[in-house]
């Protein structure tokens, strides 16, 4: 936590599973207080394909994580296996200042799917991970502007991955080969922060993952404070944690 604060980001988003203790739970909160930190829990691993099942262990890791204090909630929510009425029932079951992360394998794993629920829930709020609607569409998404323009409008949370259309996470964002694909995320960002409520603080975490999205030899936190920094010059006054 020391080295996060000393980077110069403002919070940590943390990703607590079903085997996280509460002790563990305890003593990251306690870090963050200590230094000052905001805090982002992630839900991502609650995959069971029985439904009666999925619903019971999710609303289980709701019901613990209500007494930490958080900035928000951002979820990998449902299953792309799951129907509409029943991922539906997920995102009721979540409730408010739950955000809803756009990522493969949930239900929101396509650009075109989502759009159904954003239509259909006025209220759903949703973390802004585009670099997997790259990857499954294979494009920069140019024929589906619609559906992106009403996520923008609707992402309380940003994960700055930067995906390509062969895969949902480049090899290195500071090589000139990917300024493309930079570039296009960059200005989806911007119209984010550009659109975002004076109301609402956006919060935006530096999310190049370990391997395997990792699949080049280089330093994934070197990578991420890159980022960082790079959005802070790009987006301020945007707050960007972890």
């Amino acid at each position: 936590m020391d080295q996060v604060k000393k980077e110069g980001y403002d919070g940590v988003e943390y990703a607590i599973t079903a085997d996280t203790s509460d002790a563990v739970l305890d003593n990251v909160w306690n870090l963050a207080e200590k230094n000052n930190m905001e805090l982002i829990p992630q839900h991502f691993d609650t995959s069971s394909s029985d439904f009666s099942e999925h619903c019971d262990l999710y609303a289980r890791w709701m019901e613990r994580i209500k007494k930490y204090p958080r900035v928000k909630i951002n979820s990998q929510t449902g299953r792309d296996i799951f129907s509409f009425e029943q991922n539906c029932a997920l995102i009721k079951l979540a409730g408010p200042g739950v955000i809803h992360e756009t990522h493969r394998g949930k239900f929101s794993f396509a650009a075109h799917v989502t759009k159904q629920y954003l239509e259909s829930i006025p209220e759903l709020r949703i973390t802004f991970d585009i670099s997997h609607w790259v990857s499954v569409a294979e494009s920069f998404l140019e024929d589906q502007t619609e559906a992106v323009e009403l996520a923008i409008n609707r992402a309380s949370h940003v994960h700055a991955r930067v995906g390509f259309p062969e895969g949902p996470q480049i090899p290195d964002p500071r090589l000139p080969k990917w300024q493309e694909a930079v570039d296009k995320h960059i200005g989806w960002w911007l119209q984010i922060a550009n659109r975002n409520s004076k109301d609402e603080v956006l919060t935006i975490t530096t999310e190049f993952g370990p391997f395997p999205y990792l699949t080049h030899n280089v330093s994934q936190w070197d990578i991420n404070v890159y980022m960082m920094r790079l959005l802070k010059k790009t987006l301020i006054p945007v707050s960007v944690p972890q």
